[in-house]
């Protein structure tokens, strides 16, 4: 059983646009009598999830509650922000059941949770559990994961060949670390995508692994939390790429923020969005538009060409009407002033 003196800590891991800040959502609506406190890890510096996750606090996750870090991955800032943030949230009255951290897209898990060795914290806190989430539809077309057969073929040839991608060394390492794989948007990948999104998580798992199919985030609370699987003793037991190595790069990811002009339609939007992805291979697109005569601000969220936007809450009195996006690409794909002429930020606003 698990030491009820920690406080137990759910790590919520996942691939670009997979669905984690939706299930958090969820959760917060749901919580399963439990009262949660949610830490979101942003990747670049416009805190869409944790702004998403603020206007839909409720009594038992309310907005002090949740807490961002924008500063770079958390399990890299433990002493200067991660420490500091779950000290602060175990400081409140009352005091939370449970700790949702919601890591960034790019994040490899299994570093964090040897963050919670750290002295300060590891006789009050437990990793409960490690949730990583996989888009049915992303895995189902191969673009996370690699050819297996081809690749070793590759390395038999010549071992000097880069067999692995980024990508695919992100994805592999967050099914690795987790307890339990949440099988998201199996409605757009349909019965075919999902057996083969399940065979390539099967294929990738170094264990048995049990496979939830999530649609909209619903799901009941008592699937994914209370787990006590007290991952930070059982780190043998999540192999990653990394294991040989004493700390983990962010080199191969990049990101920018971009001021976007007010819109007159949010089609030229979608269609500027989707334009970065299949031209220019971008991963992610995640921010706000204004748009000409509309009170309500824009929300935007893409995942390669598949862009979703909605419009969230109004324009607050004290705010501009400002557009920002965050751009998040591999590091050799980021050309800021290619992005901005898609998105139609003209070179003299750009030198603002």
């Amino acid at each position: 059983m698990t030491d009820f003196s920690k406080l137990p800590v759910t790590v919520i891991t996942g691939f670009l646009g997979s669905g984690k800040t939706t299930l958090i959502r969820e959760l917060m609506q749901n919580p399963g009598g439990k009262r949660l406190a949610v830490v979101v890890n942003e990747f670049g510096d416009v805190g869409v999830d944790g702004d998403i996750l603020k206007s839909c606090a409720i009594p038992d996750c309310p907005a002090e509650n949740i807490m961002e870090l924008a500063n770079g991955c958390i399990c890299c800032t433990v002493a200067d922000d991660f420490i500091p943030t779950i000290e602060a949230l175990m400081a409140l009255e009352p005091r939370p059941d449970h700790i949702l951290i919601e890591t960034s897209g790019l994040a490899l898990p299994k570093p964090l949770l040897k963050a919670f060795d750290w002295p300060d914290i590891r006789s009050k806190i437990t990793v409960d559990g490690v949730i990583a989430l996989a888009d049915a539809e992303a895995v189902a077309a191969g673009r996370f994961a690699p050819n297996v057969a081809a690749v070793d073929a590759q390395r038999e040839a010549d071992d000097s060949i880069d067999h692995e991608t980024p990508l695919s060394e992100v994805f592999e390492d967050q099914i690795s670390c987790a307890d339990i794989i949440l099988l998201t948007k199996p409605d757009l990948a349909g019965a075919e995508g999902v057996a083969k999104a399940r065979a390539v998580i099967a294929a990738e798992a170094p264990r048995p692994l049990p496979v939830v199919e999530v649609a909209e985030g619903i799901v009941d609370p008592r699937i994914i939390l209370g787990l006590e699987a007290a991952a930070e003793d059982d780190m043998d037991a999540r192999p990653s790429h990394h294991d040989d190595h004493d700390d983990h790069e962010h080199d191969d990811f990049d990101s920018i923020v971009v001021d976007i002009p007010e819109q007159a339609d949010p089609a030229d939007l979608v269609r500027a969005v989707e334009a970065l992805a299949k031209d220019h291979n971008i991963l992610r697109v995640k921010g706000y538009a204004a748009v000409t005569g509309k009170p309500m601000r824009l929300l935007v969220q893409a995942v390669g060409p598949r862009v979703r936007h909605q419009y969230d809450r109004p324009w607050q009195t004290d705010e501009a009407r400002r557009g920002r996006l965050v751009v998040i690409a591999e590091h050799d794909d980021i050309n800021a002033d290619t992005i901005k002429a898609v998105l139609g930020v003209k070179a003299a606003e750009a030198a603002e």
